[in-house]
């Protein structure tokens, strides 16, 4: 049951309703019972308004952890509204570290922004920028009106749709109704933006029947300089990370090739900027303003480099010709779709192909792509750009950068080893940057 405390006094459902209608300056369904939701905690501000203190919810990270709770430790209010739906604790983890990430975006490159979040690390991140009739295709919006905002949505998802699947969605701009209408038939968990038009709020009410979480942030809110969190009952305390990402972090370039374009700076700032929000160790690597493949949270940077230029490889392979000629079925549902691309252009594309198997998904049985030809596809891919949340150790890295198409790149530098990283960049004409600045984020 909904329970609101006013000043330690309990109010009941018609009590609430009455009060809500004279000071909230929301409406009456934002603050929805839930089961998800138990207690919303207000005070009354010197207008004899509403303030929401305190989110209590169903359980935390998993349900065996039954308190659970959302505050400010200074006793202010949130800084989010809940406009429906049934925000969780990792939803909330997700909403508060991508709004970080696109409102950055939107502050570096002027651009409205998007991005979509899984366990607290982006699937994908993206600013505005034109879309090829091929990508529409790939992310399937080619039957779309889009605007802007909608464009680096269909972007940061379509960067690795299998992995953001049930994402949560943070937009750095006011939601509109082309961003409302993409975000309604996609699998996703919830959303957070500074705002909302009342035609988008009101389509986004209608997703998961009804239960869509959509969260309001204020777009002014600062936090504090430091920030604290708890291990085993002891806390940490640090100041927050916000060092500033800007085109001045690539004026050191030690590499042969020094050629930096406005499109490659860009592209960097938003690896380094999506990596600042990405679980160590992290790589991302990043094109025509949307990110093409991130590796988060390895042990080994060479692995994230792998499994990001892995990410990015699949991206560009669903371009290929013989990808998008793939006969579907017409009751195949887009998530079918994806799963059965990402298999098709794997090594186990027998699995969809088999008899038996590919009559579920296709109209008649496509020719496998061969590796022979995977190899001279992803061969025609260049101009990536790529970031890494710190220095890289070995010159390997470079090496499975340059297979996806990497020409620019920005590392923190300080390796033992940086002659080595930069004779391998130097063998391959790649242009790096070298920051100075560590984004170990955890």
């Amino acid at each position: 049951m909904l329970l609101c405390i006013i000043n330690t006094k309990h109010v009941t459902d018609g009590e609430w309703s009455r009060n809500h209608r004279e000071h909230a300056d929301v409406e009456p369904t934002v603050w929805a019972k839930s089961p998800e939701v138990s207690v919303f905690l207000f005070i009354r501000d010197n207008m004899g308004g509403l303030i929401m203190k305190e989110l209590q919810l169903k359980y935390g990270c998993n349900p065996n952890q039954a308190s659970a709770r959302v505050y400010m430790k200074d006793g202010s209010e949130l800084p989010f509204t809940v406009l429906n739906g049934r925000p969780g604790y990792i939803n909330l983890l997700d909403a508060l570290n991508s709004y970080q990430l696109v409102k950055e975006l939107k502050e570096a490159t002027k651009l409205p922004a998007a991005a979509s979040f899984k366990h607290v690390s982006p699937a994908g991140a993206a600013v505005a920028n034109e879309m090829s009739d091929t990508l529409k295709r790939i992310y399937w919006v080619d039957d779309l009106e889009l605007s802007p905002l909608a464009t680096a949505y269909a972007c940061a998802r379509g960067a690795d749709r299998m992995s953001s699947y049930g994402d949560f969605v943070a937009l750095s701009d006011v939601c509109d109704v082309p961003t409302a209408t993409l975000l309604k038939r996609e699998v996703s968990d919830g959303v957070i933006a500074p705002g909302y038009t009342a035609e988008a709020l009101a389509i986004l009410k209608t997703k998961k029947k009804g239960n869509y979480c959509v969260l309001q942030i204020n777009p002014d809110y600062v936090p504090q300089v430091s920030e604290t969190k708890e291990v085993f009952g002891v806390t940490f305390e640090q100041d927050r990370n916000n060092v500033k990402i800007t085109t001045d972090l690539f004026n050191e370039i030690p590499t042969q090739n020094k050629n930096m374009t406005a499109a490659a700076k860009r592209d960097l700032m938003i690896a380094l900027i999506t990596l600042k929000y990405t679980q160590s160790n992290s790589v991302c690597y990043v094109k025509d303003g949307m990110t093409i493949g991130v590796g988060a949270g390895q042990q080994s940077r060479v692995h994230c480099t792998r499994l990001a230029g892995n990410k990015a490889d699949v991206w560009w392979l669903r371009q290929n010709p013989k990808v998008l000629a793939l006969p579907f079925r017409d009751d195949v549902r887009r998530p079918n779709r994806d799963n059965a691309i990402d298999v098709y252009i794997s090594d186990d594309y027998e699995d969809v192909l088999a008899d038996g198997v590919w009559q579920d998904l296709f109209t008649e049985q496509p020719a496998p792509l061969t590796r022979e030809e995977k190899k001279a596809w992803i061969a025609q891919l260049h101009g990536v750009a790529l970031g890494s949340d710190a220095f890289f150790p070995f010159g390997d890295n470079i090496e499975r950068a340059h297979r996806s198409g990497v020409d620019f790149i920005a590392q923190a530098g300080g390796s033992i080893r940086d002659d080595n990283v930069i004779e391998t960049c130097d063998k391959y004409g790649i242009t790096m940057a070298m920051t100075h600045v560590r984004l170990f984020h955890h």
